[in-house]
């Protein structure tokens, strides 16, 4: 039992539960593969104990690299900042990475920057294992993020209304036509 203050804030280098999700699913997998071990294996490091990239979503489609530049370089010096696109348009839909020189810097930036507002929208930060080519496009059908395939709402920041309300209009119009 632990006796003593207890802190009642959450550790900010701790896993997503995105990250935590996926490799649990890639360890169900290994352990499915196993030929036979005795069943010790050693617990692999956490990628992101050093990460000194973030993951910055929920921003608006029209919200500039300067923008995020000048609000992220407050917390420590960017070493790069990749502005994410959608596939097909080249435009930009919605999230970023933004990458420090130091996990310090990462992580001074999830406590102060994250969840405040920039272009009227709350923003969140996530770690991030580190940017690789071909992450900084969506990954919807229409070449844009997922959750904007569908999303019901407007949402002016985002574009207007979901791909799936768009469709939709559009398969009315054509069948009254």
């Amino acid at each position: 039992m632990r006796y003593g203050p207890r802190s009642t804030v959450d550790r900010l280098d701790r896993p997503s539960a995105y990250f935590t999700g996926k490799n649990k699913r890639r360890r169900d997998r290994e352990d499915d593969n196993a030929n036979g071990d005795d069943g010790s294996q050693e617990p692999q490091a956490d990628p992101l104990a050093n990460a000194s990239t973030l993951y910055v979503g929920n921003l608006s489609f029209y919200t500039t690299e300067e923008q995020v530049y000048e609000l992220f370089s407050k917390c420590g010096e960017i070493k790069r900042l990749v502005m994410g696109l959608d596939r097909l348009q080249k435009t930009p839909c919605g999230f970023c990475f933004v990458e420090y020189y130091t996990h310090q810097d990462a992580l001074d930036c999830m406590k102060y920057i994250g969840g405040t507002k920039l272009d009227e929208r709350v923003i969140r930060t996530d770690l991030d294992p580190g940017f690789e080519e071909g992450r900084q496009y969506g990954r919807g059908k229409s070449g844009g993020q997922v959750r904007d395939e569908y999303r019901e709402d407007f949402d002016e920041g985002r574009g207007g209304i979901g791909r799936a309300l768009q469709q939709a209009d559009y398969y009315d119009e054509e069948r009254i036509r």
